[in-house]
């Protein structure tokens, strides 16, 4: 990938900026952002919790978990019949890391 002389290109691997623009994409909804400030500050909780405090559809929060997790920032423990989430703090750290270096 040749993106001409972007300064910050050199800083950044192909997988790294892939999985920059995988987080960006993850976290481009109010919504998800919302749920990811809400997840920090759990150990973990169920998804009915979310629905509890959002005010939109069980499903439509179930679509925003799957996108977290399908971005790997968030992960999800099945314990029939619920499903318990929690930040996934190694990619955590990482999109801190990845975003922070970015944005410098």
């Amino acid at each position: 990938m040749n993106y001409g002389s972007m300064n910050k290109r050199d800083l950044y691997s192909d997988e790294e900026l892939k999985q920059l623009a995988r987080f960006a994409k993850a976290m481009s909804h109010p919504t998800r952002l919302w749920i990811l400030n809400y997840l920090e500050s759990m150990s973990c909780c169920f998804t009915g919790e979310l629905v509890d405090v959002l005010p939109i559809a069980q499903s439509t929060v179930s679509q925003h978990l799957k996108e977290l997790k399908e971005a790997g920032l968030i992960q999800g423990e099945i314990n029939p019949p619920r499903v318990k989430y929690c930040i996934n703090k190694k990619n955590w750290q990482l999109a801190k890391k990845l975003f922070c270096e970015f944005l410098k």
